[in-house]
């Protein structure tokens, strides 16, 4: 649940900071006082929009901060660990700061985050609805995802809708194939014959290298030979061999070494050239002997060669290329020859179509059952809010075709008494119907969520009297379970709550500013008898207000 607030520059506000309480808390104040700016705060704070206009006039940046209680089995841990940010104990910390320009940061935990992340951040803490849910609720797609949303059922229908994608993209392949079934078959016979040329050629990957190795070594085979030959006679064949001479230059130089130690070193480096002399005449021998003149398997190295570069030059790749060219071939020939065989493309949309269905069922009959009880459940609250006789049903109607969102549309239908048929919720409910009807769905649909922190911003707009305090009692029985906060201008519905703020304006220093008072009972019964007699209060209008706080 939400604990802390603290807010500095924001809007009409220079610096508050709030310790917030279980239960169901109101937020009053005269019209144009600010009342909306807390919710405005929270907004941003979990991942709404940010611009300039909510820095405060002449400052620099707007400073947000929120601090959250988690439950032990809250799946804020969860999500904290898969975007790899710090989690505490039991404690969710969320920072924003807003500068003049409009340019503005996030913090969770300390650590620097999107706005994309305080939004989802934001799905697990807190829902808030605003002044204008009702008039949402007139939208058939709004409709649809209270209803999936209340159900439990949102996974299910994301997955609907991505197989549907699946279906329309297999459907539209098998509708391509068909119109170009001529041009596939073209480019089809086309890929074959170069798939079979370049099967024949037989080229491996890392044999052009090798190739032109032995081509040349056999192009030059009579040089090699004949290189080989004179070097292999002056260094071990001719008369005066460079071993035979080394060795005795080796030699004499030792004998000298006798009488000059100096010469030594000299007479070992000629001793081991000498050697190395012998070792070159013995490999220079075994050369001529593996080099050989070999006409015959020249001439099939050069057909080789052309082959290759034949090749080269018709499919415009290098030699080392040709190896991949022929497997991306290969693979865009098998991919051409499902793409056109009508027959197996009709064969994957009726599986694509098969898989959309079974899980478009699956959502269809656990909507059928939500959408039962939810309109049980508004069509009671109705009868508590002056509604005696009235009707609310979801009804789920066939889309045989399917689309995006399952086998069926969803309607909001009523009956605002007896004598009405249920006709759609947009086409009969008047304002107050439609005020008393919207937040019916909304408190029950919200008893229904996880999410500990309900906010309601004015939601009570069209409804008074007997109506406004039987709300009153369902947002005290919802603050039971959860931490509700309900900003509005209704008396009957701020004397439920457990504990109340009052949002004022002053003049500081010639700038207004808004700033937020913490009521006790007697702030609370001069707040209401406010709300209750506008600017004369009188004692009666006081005592009518210590009797809606119940004493």
């Amino acid at each position: 649940m939400l604990r802390r607030l603290l807010i500095s520059d924001f809007v009409l506000v220079d610096r508050i900071e709030l310790d917030f309480r279980i239960g169901f808390g109101a937020l009053t104040g005269e019209t144009g006082a600010g009342k909306s700016i807390l919710l405005d705060a929270l907004s941003l704070l979990l991942g709404e929009r940010a611009d300039a206009n909510v820095v405060r006039n002449g400052c620099e940046k707007a400073d947000l901060a929120a601090e959250f209680e988690l439950a032990a089995d809250s799946p804020v841990r969860a999500w904290l660990l898969s975007q790899d940010l710090e989690a505490s104990e039991d404690v969710l910390l969320i920072r924003r700061v807003v500068d003049s320009g409009g340019r503005s940061r996030a913090y969770v935990n300390g650590m620097p985050a999107t706005a994309t992340q305080l939004r989802e951040l934001g799905e697990f803490l807190a829902d808030i609805h605003g002044q204008h849910a009702h008039q949402a609720l007139l939208r058939p797609d709004a409709q649809r995802i209270l209803l999936d949303e209340h159900a439990g059922l949102a996974p299910l229908a994301k997955e609907v809708g991505k197989l549907w994608r699946e279906l329309v993209a297999a459907r539209r392949a098998r509708e391509e194939a068909q119109q170009q079934q001529a041009g596939l078959a073209r480019e089809q016979e086309m890929l074959a014959f170069q798939v079979q040329e370049l099967d024949g050629l037989n080229f491996g990957v890392g044999e052009w290298e090798p190739l032109n190795q032995e081509h040349a070594r056999l192009t030059h085979a009579a040089s090699l030979i004949e290189g080989a030959g004179v070097a292999l006679e002056a260094v071990s064949e001719s008369e005066q061999p460079l071993t035979t001479q080394t060795e005795r230059l080796a030699a004499k130089l030792f004998e000298l070494a006798e009488f000059d130690a100096t010469l030594k070193d000299i007479a070992e480096l000629l001793s081991e050239a000498a050697i190395r002399l012998d070792e070159a005449g013995h490999a220079l021998k075994r050369y001529q002997e593996r080099v050989d003149l070999d006409p015959e398997r020249l001439s099939q190295l050069d057909q080789r060669l052309a082959d290759v570069m034949m090749l080269t030059r018709k499919y415009r790749v290098q030699p080392d290329e040709l190896p991949n060219f022929l497997m991306e071939s290969r693979t865009r020939l098998d991919s051409l020859a499902a793409l056109g065989d009508p027959a197996l493309l009709a064969e994957r949309e009726r599986a694509a179509e098969n898989a959309f269905r079974k899980a478009a069922l699956q959502l269809s009959e656990k909507r059928a059952v939500a959408a039962r009880k939810l309109g049980s459940a508004v069509t009671e609250a109705m009868q508590e809010l002056a509604m005696l006789g009235g009707r609310f049903e979801i009804a789920l109607q066939p889309e045989p075709e399917g689309s995006a969102h399952g086998l069926e549309k969803i309607e909001f239908q009523v009956a605002a008494n007896p004598s009405q048929p249920l006709r759609p919720l947009a086409k009969v409910a008047s304002g107050g119907e439609l005020s008393r009807i919207g937040l019916s769905i909304q408190v029950i649909a919200s008893a229904s969520q996880a999410v500990p922190t309900l906010i309601f911003d004015e939601v009570d707009v069209g409804i008074g009297g007997g109506v406004a305090e039987i709300v009153g009692r369902r947002l005290r029985e919802l603050g039971s379970k959860r931490q509700v906060l309900c900003v509005t201008h209704l008396p009957q519905i701020a004397a439920q709550a457990n504990w109340q703020w009052k949002v004022v304006k002053e003049n500081k220093d010639g700038v207004t500013l808004s700033r937020l008072v913490d009521l006790d009972r007697g702030g609370r019964v001069e707040e209401i008898a406010r709300m209750l007699g506008g600017v004369n209060i009188t004692e009666t209008t006081r005592s009518h207000a210590a009797e809606l706080l119940g004493g």
